[in-house]
Order: C-alpha cells, then sequence, then structure tokens
C-alpha cells in the first residue's frame, strides 16, 4: 500500500501542534487532520492599542466587546465557557454539531478550531514534580529534557522564587517575569512581609510561570502591556497553538487539511487508513500514513479508538480538575486609580504543599480584574444593576479573583461511553459520567478553607465562593491510561494504543492523575515525547 504521508497527526491544538513540529524537524512527511475553524469576524476590528485606550476612543468597540449577536453577553457566568469573549467564541464552534456529549454532571468543553483550545489557554506552564509525573504515569528524565525543548520553542518568562519549585524547577531557557500589574503586585508584596507565617502553614506564593514574552524573539514580540490577551493576539507575545501551525506550514514536508473530521482508522500491512467526515460537504474521505499521531484531546481520541477498536459501549475513565473561583477585595487597593498599561492575566500563583512532598498540592492562581468586564461580575452581586454598576466602578482596582484547582484521580464514578446516535453527523454520541465521593468532597472543601485564610492573611477578603460544573477547568485526562499489561484502552510508556502497531496518542489521554498545576505545559512535553518515541520505532 502506498501511503500518502509518513505520518499523520490528529488535531492542532497544544498537543498536536507540539507532536507535528517534532516531526517535522525529523524530516518525515506530515499531514495535521483537522476541522480548522477560525476567527474571520472580529480579528481584523481590533485596533493595535491597549484596552483603556480602545475603551475610551473606538466608536466601534461594541462589535468585538459584546459581539455582533451579543454572544459576549452569557447569562450563566458559572457555565463552562462563558468567559470566552466574541473573538475566542469560534474555539467551540460546531462541537454541538460534531462532538456532541451528553450528561446531567459533566459539562466539557471541545474545539474544533484551528490550534484548538489552546487558542484560549491561560497560557500559565507548570513543571510536574516527581512524585506528580510518577502518578501520572510519566518518565521523568524524559519529560524534563522535553520540558526545555518546549520553553525554547513558545518562549516563557517567569521568576526563581517560592513558587519556583511548584512550576518552574531547573527549567532553562526562561525570560525574565512580565512586570507585575500593581494590584497583584500588592498582594506579592504582603506575602513578603508574612512569608514566614505562611510557609509555616505550607503555604507557597510566586510570579507565575507563563507562555508570555517579555523579550523579543524572531517574528514575535514582547508583551506591550495592553491587557488585551483575552481579545486580541495581535503583536504575538502570547503564544498560541497556532503560530506553530502557520510556521509549519512553510515547510516542505508538512500539510495541513482543514474541514476534516477524523472519524476512524484502520490498520494494514503497510499503514494506517483514516477516515474523516468532510464538514464542509458532508463526504467521507481516506488518509493513508505509515504511522498515526493521536491529538484531539481526550474525549476526542477516546471518540476515535472506542469507533476503530471497539465493539460498542465500551466505559473508558476519565478526570477533571475540579474548579472554583473566589471573588475578593484587596482593601488596601480600594479607590486606586487602575493603570492603563498593564496585563489581566493570572501573574501570582499560592500552593498549598499540606504533606511537604509536592504532591496532591492545592492552588489558587490570582488575577486581577478589568479587560474581561465589569458586568460580569455585576451580574454576581445581590445590588440593581444601576447601583452595581456605579459601586462596582470604584471596587474595580481593588478586586483580586482567586481561581482555584483541585488535584483529581479516576474513580468507578467518572467515566465516558459512546452510544450510537441516529440525530449526530458521526452516528453516535459520548456519553460521560462524573460524580465526587463525600469523601472528595470534604477534601476539596477543607482545601478551600486554607486557601481562603491564606487570602485574607493577605489581605484580600473572599466575597464568594463559585463552584463551576464539572469539566470547568478544561484540565482533561485519563480516558486511556498508560499500563504496561497492554489490556485493550489503554497506552503503553511510549504513547503506543495497545493492541496497535503504529498508532500512538499524543494528548492526555494516558495520564493517570491530575495534579492540581495547570496541565497545557505539560501535555505539549508529553506530545513531544510521544512523537519521539514514534521515530524511534519507524
Amino acid at each position: 500500500m502506498r501511503t500518502d504521508y509518513d505520518y499523520i497527526v490528529v488535531g492542532s491544538g497544544a498537543t498536536g501542534a507540539m507532536a507535528a513540529q517534532t516531526l517535522v524537524e525529523a524530516g518525515v512527511r506530515v499531514a495535521v487532520l483537522d476541522v480548522g475553524e477560525r476567527d474571520e469576524v472580529y480579528a481584523p476590528l481590533i485596533p493595535d492599542q491597549d484596552f483603556d485606550t480602545l475603551r475610551r476612543q473606538d466608536a466601534g468597540q461594541h462589535r468585538y466587546l459584546l459581539g455582533d449577536a451579543f454572544e459576549g453577553i452569557p447569562w450563566e457566568t458559572a457555565r463552562v465557557g462563558s468567559q470566552l469573549t466574541p473573538p475566542r467564541s469560534f474555539l467551540t464552534r460546531g462541537t454541538d454539531r460534531f462532538l456532541p456529549f451528553e450528561s446531567d454532571t459533566l459539562w466539557p468543553m471541545e474545539s474544533l478550531a484551528r490550534g484548538g483550545l489552546g487558542g484560549g489557554w491561560g497560557l500559565g506552564c507548570y513543571l510536574y514534580s516527581k512524585a506528580e509525573l510518577e502518578a501520572a504515569g510519566l518518565d521523568e528524565p524524559r519529560m524534563l529534557k522535553a520540558y526545555d525543548v518546549v520553553a525554547a520553542r513558545i518562549g516563557v518568562s517567569g521568576a526563581r522564587d517560592d513558587g519556583a519549585p511548584y512550576c518552574m524547577r531547573d527549567l532553562r531557557n526562561v525570560q525574565p517575569p512580565i512586570r507585575l500589574e500593581e494590584n497583584s503586585a500588592a498582594v506579592f508584596h504582603a506575602y513578603q512581609r508574612r512569608r514566614r507565617a505562611l510557609n509555616a502553614r505550607r503555604f507557597f506564593m510566586g510570579r507565575q510561570l507563563q507562555a508570555v514574552l517579555s523579550a523579543d524573539i524572531p517574528g514575535r514580540r514582547a508583551t506591550q502591556y495592553k491587557d488585551m490577551e483575552y481579545w486580541s493576539d495581535g503583536d504575538k507575545s502570547a503564544y498560541r497553538s497556532w503560530m506553530t501551525i502557520d510556521d509549519l506550514a512553510k515547510s516542505p514536508n508538512f500539510a495541513y487539511h482543514d474541514r476534516c473530521l477524523v472519524l476512524r482508522f484502520s490498520e494494514g500491512p503497510a499503514g494506517v487508513t483514516v477516515q474523516v467526515l468532510r464538514t464542509d460537504t458532508g463526504d467521507r474521505q481516506d488518509f493513508t500514513a505509515r504511522t498515526l499521531v493521536l491529538a484531539p484531546g481526550p474525549l476526542g481520541t477516546a471518540r476515535i479508538v472506542s469507533r476503530s477498536l471497539g465493539q460498542g459501549g465500551e466505559t473508558l475513565p476519565f478526570i477533571c480538575n475540579p474548579y472554583c473561583y473566589i471573588p475578593c477585595l484587596q482593601w488596601r487597593r480600594l479607590g486606586c486609580e487602575p493603570e492603563r498599561l498593564r496585563s489581566s492575566l493570572g501573574q501570582l500563583v499560592m500552593f498549598l504543599d499540606e504533606r511537604g512532598d509536592n504532591l496532591d498540592v492545592g492552588m489558587a492562581v490570582l488575577f486581577s480584574y478589568r479587560s474581561l468586564l465589569l458586568f460580569k461580575l455585576i451580574k454576581e452581586t445581590p445590588l440593581g444593576f444601576a447601583d452595581a454598576r456605579i459601586i462596582m466602578q470604584y471596587l474595580q482596582s481593588a478586586f483580586i479573583i482567586a481561581g482555584i484547582h483541585h488535584p483529581e484521580r479516576p474513580s468507578a464514578s467518572k467515566f465516558v461511553r459512546l452510544r450510537p446516535s441516529g440525530t449526530s453527523p458521526t452516528g453516535d454520541v459520548l456519553c460521560g459520567q462524573y460524580t465526587l465521593s463525600d469523601s472528595e468532597r470534604a477534601v476539596n472543601a477543607k482545601r478551600e478553607r486554607k486557601l481562603k485564610w491564606a487570602l485574607r492573611t493577605l489581605g484580600c477578603q473572599p466575597l464568594r465562593t463559585l463552584h463551576v460544573p464539572h469539566g470547568g477547568s478544561i484540565h482533561y485526562a485519563g480516558t486511556l491510561p498508560f499500563d504496561a499489561s497492554g489490556r485493550p484502552f489503554t497506552l503503553r510508556s511510549n504513547g503506543l494504543l495497545s493492541g496497535t502497531r503504529s498508532v500512538y496518542v499524543a494528548d492526555g489521554s494516558g495520564f493517570r492523575y491530575l495534579p492540581a498545576k495547570g496541565i497545557t505545559f505539560s501535555l505539549m512535553a508529553n506530545a513531544h515525547c510521544v512523537a519521539l518515541e514514534s521515530l524511534r520505532h519507524e
């Protein structure tokens, strides 16, 4: 059988882009199959100016801030994906139709966009500890090398402080941290004053390692502090996966096929045949390659593998970090005028390492609040809109939002399953259940109480705790866990799908454990590792 390509990579998100880059750099012929949704409406409308200037001067700002169909005004702010701005709404376009999901306990977010969910990534980067890597089923020496490779590719900035053992370790290729905005700086100064007491209770705070440039690199500018990271990628200071795809498109051994929703694969003597559904015409089309690398995300991979190898109705494990966020008032900043040039990204992170072993660590990322617009917070107040608008304008400079993530492990009450459906274009629908045990909820609630104590110690008064539905962390893993036994619907340690000769999985499907720390940087490092392993087994 003559194959179209040496490698087919499914998906262009954080893992697909990173695996594809590793393969292209090795000189093999690579094709990425992707649906490839893009924003062709709002991006051209956004001027190259900072947020404050746009708010004061741009007469057309309502189009990209609120959306032509007012899609930027979600009624349910706790709904998964409700914080997506209109220029980011394309990330989930088409998912209801082509990636149907049914559950009354789990509400995940998926993407068919060019660059995947990486287009809305919060940009926090975390290196897992030795204990966390072992719990997830990942090889530490291999991952540490991969972390350095990914950092050099995407550009990261950060500081070596009390948070470094939990997010940076000994990472090289790190630019200096971006400037702290004034609200976060006040919190950090409070931490430094109370450091001894907080450390004694196992709290550690530092600057978040971020995929944001503080210095120019070829083709990308250092951040200009425009506070537009949630709206625009104009200067490319914040890394997005589509940037890697755009760069790869210049290589003669790379091809990108959009409007291709991968359905299933089959192996033959000489390689793999991949069947896709054309989302533009509804036709089916086949592509062939010697090796297939799946990277559409754990849920997308679960669909493809279940169709390809399953007999129907296989139950696959699934894990996602429980998440809540807590609006706080920092009394020191009440009435202060917000600075014009700044960033609203999460710049500080606080870790709670209760056992001192860098495993099962709780985490709170601290954000200031401006560019996501006040009306989203006004809706959460018990006041009428007219009164709340005036009050919140004076409180805005004092807001800190703490996003709390909890570590997570699989259990029998957390799973997904593919079932037939006569109404879906793919002929099926993925169903799921996600239920925490009483003991899991109690552990998480206790951790939240401790983190709220630490916030009050830092001068941040928690106002309300908003628990996001399961799936809201958008950190997913575990549908095809690493397992050396080779049993069906598992992965070998090198990412090879058990029962196949040339099908690898480069997304988070194999992770057996999710630390509270953001997963994206580790996903990219693992994707690089899987691509290297697949090359060694050519």
